[in-house]
């Protein structure tokens, strides 16, 4: 072991981890790190705000599956990071990000932008730690990647006051590695169990949520559903799980982000096999509707999530991967793959008749063609970030995802603002690959200064807006008040000029009033992008009274035909 500064052994770790982008800003308290950063491999990407700084992070870890750094100075960096940190809680993502802290003695003396930063992370971090000693410099490092990645991801934080900062440690770089991460695989009675609820069931589905796509088990989980043939339904959070142009996908569930074919399959199965889905309200809706008449089978990694939202007939406690991996080799042990049966060609059925329309030729422009547009232009390995918002809904509702890691949306936390430094982060981690961020007016304008960051390092990806003008999401949810208060964006000539504020930025944009244009636009978008290295905006006008589903949609299916009671009581293999 040799003697070295602290710091220089902690971002040793970062390198070792498989960090090689962090995204920041520096400053008095916590330039120590960012010293030792200098002679690394590391790239650094100084953001514009400490929240973007956690979401372009997020981004990063979401597409990689590794963990994004997020770094701060003291005082309101830390506590600019508390949404990010709420947000990659919330969905599941790990990350750790560090701040700079006040020197050990002055905390006490209400020194300049000291705050207890490890109490106000503590509620939305797995671990919020203060590093109290030189020495322990890259052990608190190597657990926090460990915390960060085991059973249920999630952040951490770790706080530096300067002083220790400054310290010295002993550390051998060529001895160390990563702590191992434990991927536990469910007992093999829960199994057997599981397959054996499977095999009686008549009209089965599998729900993927999140947990597969952040354990890496698509391909599991298609093996699983093709030899069973088992309709496989995705969450918002699961969506590229399992290609929506497969034979077997059975659309989505939920009160907003769905598709009514995929209520109306989920109302007619009778036994729901979930991996990696926590049952979030935007889901389920009302809970006796979407528990009627079927059992379910959770699966998950982490154990307090079984019950927590209603109890379960089976409950399996192990990682994604590892689990279904399990259930395919206990089917294939049992029997050889199945002809697909009654039970899936409903579903295909329901599929056909039950669609949502998505050509209109109206203008101002319907929303669904906007999607109708981005689903036939961009290529099925586009990465696709999103926020939250009527259009985030009509996402849902309408955006096709053929492969994992390529639809990134903050699902539970909904930050507006979220998608512009999530695009960066994501396209840093795959310079090569296509990334779209599909934002609100008012949400791109939440972060919008992150928009100088990827001119600033010429970040290249497409922005598309769909622009109404106002809070629609607010405006529909105040309907039931027989209100509209405190909704409108719009003033002067048309509000903020949103070609004008990206030119400011050295960044080239262009607004699309006819659906007829919206194909021509994107392609401008996509090659301007790439050609010029730099972020390109479309800013789409649509509708401003568009809205979308809201309420119990699993309670309000009344333009399908269910199956008769005696279809239903056919064997799903036959």
């Amino acid at each position: 072991m040799k003697r070295m500064p602290c710091m220089e052994a902690v971002v040793a770790v970062l390198e070792s981890e498989g960090v090689d982008t962090v995204f920041g800003i520096p400053g008095a308290a916590i330039l120590p790190l960012y010293a030792a950063m200098r002679k690394s491999s590391i790239r650094h990407i100084t953001v514009r705000h400490e929240e973007g700084g956690t979401h372009a992070a997020d981004g990063w870890a979401r597409v990689t599956g590794n963990v994004g750094v997020c770094l701060g100075t003291s005082g309101p960096a830390g506590t600019n990071m508390i949404t990010g940190l709420y947000t990659a809680l919330a969905d599941s993502i790990p990350m750790i990000c560090v701040t700079g802290q006040a020197p050990r003695g002055k905390l006490h003396q209400e020194s300049f932008q000291a705050v207890d930063i490890v109490e106000i992370a503590r509620p939305v971090t797995k671990w919020a730690v203060q590093l109290k000693e030189p020495a322990q410099a890259p052990w608190v490092f190597r657990e926090a990647f460990r915390v960060a990645r085991s059973g249920r991801p999630g952040p951490v934080l770790i706080d530096l006051p300067i002083d220790v900062q400054r310290g010295t440690c002993l550390y051998d770089e060529e001895l160390d590695e990563p702590f191992p991460v434990d991927m536990p695989a469910p007992p093999p009675t829960f199994v057997r169990a599981a397959m054996s609820m499977l095999a009686e069931a008549r009209r089965p589905m599998i729900l993927a949520g999140g947990g597969v796509v952040i354990a890496d088990a698509a391909c599991e989980l298609r093996t699983l559903a093709e030899h069973l043939q088992v309709p496989v339904q995705v969450t918002l959070m699961g969506k590229g799980a399992f290609p929506e142009d497969h034979p077997l996908f059975a659309g989505m569930a939920g009160t907003q982000t769905q598709t009514r074919w995929g209520n109306a399959a989920f109302l007619e199965s009778d036994l729901v096999l979930a991996v990696g889905a926590r049952f979030g309200d935007r889901h389920t809706g009302d809970l006796e509707t979407y528990r009627r008449g079927r059992r379910f089978i959770h699966v998950d990694i982490e154990p307090t999530q079984i019950g927590r939202v209603f109890e379960p007939d089976l409950g399996v406690v192990g990682h994604a991967r590892p689990a279904l991996l399990a259930m395919v080799d206990e089917a294939r042990r049992t029997g050889p793959p199945r002809k697909a049966g009654r039970w899936p060609r409903r579903v295909a059925e329901l599929r056909g008749t039950l669609s949502r329309r998505d050509d209109f030729d109206d203008v101002p422009i319907k929303p669904p063609r906007v999607f109708k547009e981005i689903n036939e232009f961009f290529g099925r390995d586009t990465t696709f970030v999103t926020a939250i918002g009527l259009y985030q809904i009509w996402s849902g509702q309408f955006q096709k995802t053929y492969l994992p890691r390529r639809y990134l949306v903050c699902g539970q936390a909904g930050p507006l603002g979220w998608e512009i430094p999530a695009a960066i982060g994501v396209k840093c981690a795959h310079p090569d690959r296509q990334v779209v961020a599909v934002v609100g007016d008012y949400s791109f304008q939440f972060l919008m200064e992150e928009i100088a960051v990827a001119a600033q390092y010429r970040i290249p990806f497409v922005i598309v807006m769909i622009n109404n003008e106002y809070l629609g999401l607010i405006r529909q949810a105040e309907m039931p008040y027989d209100m509209n208060y405190a909704v409108d964006l719009h003033y002067g000539e048309g509000g903020i000029d949103h070609v004008k504020l990206m030119e400011a930025f050295g960044c080239p944009a262009r607004k699309v009033e006819a659906p007829g244009d919206l194909a021509g636009a994107l392609a401008w978008a996509s090659g301007t992008a790439e050609r010029e290295r730099l972020p390109v905006l479309v800013e789409v006008m649509v509708e401003r009274e568009a809205n979308a589903a809201m309420g119990p949609s699993l309670d309000a299916i009344t333009e399908y035909e269910p199956l008769p009671e005696m279809a239903l009581a056919v064997d799903w293999s036959d």
